[in-house]
């Protein structure tokens, strides 16, 4: 069984990896085939809710991942609307690991997708990767928990995919109401069909395999199941083999394609996103999965990862390429971490005196 469901996440894997490499030779970023933080960003910078005029652009692959999440959760009965469990708390931790993305420039998918294309700053990020999840996984050992989510209505599940439908139809259809950038990572766009396409495969299989960035290493350090890490494993192998036939493999630290290499900021931004993922119960990839299966408390934390991208860029928090964070970016980790350090802590000592 295991074996099999190991070939099922390798498989999904290796879509994804496929889908970034032709993603990037159709028209987006190198490096930046699929990367969920960077097209939450660029969204967000759409539909005005920040002022970064090189990162605006409805980013198709999005929509195409909670349709496909959703549309395949329907057929197979995995539709179940539920959430109320700490919806703020989600919110504000969604929001904290975009501040820590967006500080190494790119999710833990990107993460995989830098590493296939040679970026050695993205292995920097790794290790910050797994020991934030190590340090998530101490709290979970000792009872850390968010709460159950409840049962509710299927109108409420039915809220964000139809809001997603409701965006790329106003999309396509009144383009004058959303922002374009003309030059940046936002210019730079695969065909819309082809993206949707790319994000409807993801969703579906993503959804069927339940396959998370940060699940795999939990479940390495929680029980020693190294099931889930053959997707995250799978992804990094179809990118190098995708980028060495193209001629897109470049080994090193330095000019990589929207990168920085101040390697501590690297470190400290994706150690965010790990302790924060493992609080959410899974990466952003994951939380779009969720939201796309009617999961209202996944949607709030998609939602403060979109506030959390905004507000990033309205105040000079994200990293720069090729500079790394300025002074506002470092002390929002900083503070980041502490304020995800408190939550759990604080939420364990509860759970711990019941």
């Amino acid at each position: 069984m295991r074996i099999a469901e190991k070939g099922k996440l390798a498989a999904t894997g290796l879509i994804i990896g496929a889908a970034a490499v032709v993603l990037t030779l159709l028209g987006n970023p190198g490096n930046m085939g699929f990367c969920i933080a960077c097209f939450l960003r660029d969204t967000a910078g759409a539909m005005h809710l920040h002022t970064a005029p090189i990162v605006e652009y409805v980013r198709p692959e999005i929509i195409g991942i909670i349709l496909g999440s959703f549309v395949l959760s329907v057929l197979s009965g995995d539709f179940r609307p539920r959430g109320g469990s700490s919806p703020v708390l989600r919110f504000l931790i969604g929001f904290i690991v975009m501040i820590g993305a967006l500080v190494f420039l790119g999710c833990p998918l990107r993460m995989v997708i830098r590493l296939g294309g040679g970026d050695l700053n993205a292995l920097v990020a790794l290790l910050g990767f797994i020991a934030g999840i190590g340090v998530g996984c101490i709290f979970l050992s000792n009872g850390f928990t968010l709460g159950k989510a409840e049962k509710q209505t299927r109108l409420e599940g039915t809220v964000t995919p139809f809001l997603t439908i409701l965006l790329f139809v106003l999309f396509l259809a009144v383009p004058s109401l959303f922002l374009f950038s003309e030059s940046g990572p936002g210019s730079m766009h695969a065909p819309v069909f082809a993206s949707l396409l790319a994000g409807l495969i993801v969703g579906a299989a993503s959804q069927r395999t339940r396959l998370c960035m940060a699940g795999g290493i939990r479940d390495i350090f929680l029980v020693k199941d190294f099931t889930l890490i053959s997707g995250f494993i799978a992804i990094f192998v179809a990118v190098l083999v995708g980028n060495l036939i193209t001629g897109s493999f470049s080994l090193g630290f330095d000019n990589q394609p929207v990168s920085h290499p101040m390697h501590v900021w690297n470190f400290l931004g994706m150690f965010t996103v790990g302790l924060g993922s493992v609080m959410l119960g899974g990466c952003p990839l994951r939380q779009l999965i969720l939201a796309g299966e009617g999961s209202s408390d996944s949607a709030m934390a998609v939602l403060g990862m979109i506030v959390g991208s905004a507000f990033a860029h309205n105040f000079s928090l994200a990293s720069s390429a090729n500079v790394g964070p300025g002074i506002n970016g470092k002390v929002s980790v900083i503070g980041g971490i502490v304020i995800l350090l408190a939550i759990a802590l604080i939420v364990t000592l509860k759970e711990r005196r019941k």
